[in-house]
């Protein structure tokens, strides 16, 4: 079995005690790696399910016409 990182080790690097408040740039560097694993995810199930995905594109596009500032 091949080395794996230990996410316990990684989770405790990342990990900000009470005393210490997390930085913009630790937010904002978790921020990016969320918004890149929610995009990949969203494009592993519109290639999964094309059918759903084109339904859901089209209900956001319906949504986004019907929306009034």
């Amino acid at each position: 079995m091949p080395d794996l990182p230990d996410r316990k080790t990684d989770a405790a690097k990342d990990a900000v005690g009470p005393d210490q408040p997390e930085t913009d740039t630790e937010r904002r560097r978790r921020r990016a790696q969320f918004l890149r694993e929610l995009a990949e995810a969203r494009a592993l199930r519109e290639r999964v399910q094309p059918r759903r995905a084109k339904a859901a594109r089209l209900r956001h596009a319906m949504r986004m016409r019907t929306f009034r500032w």
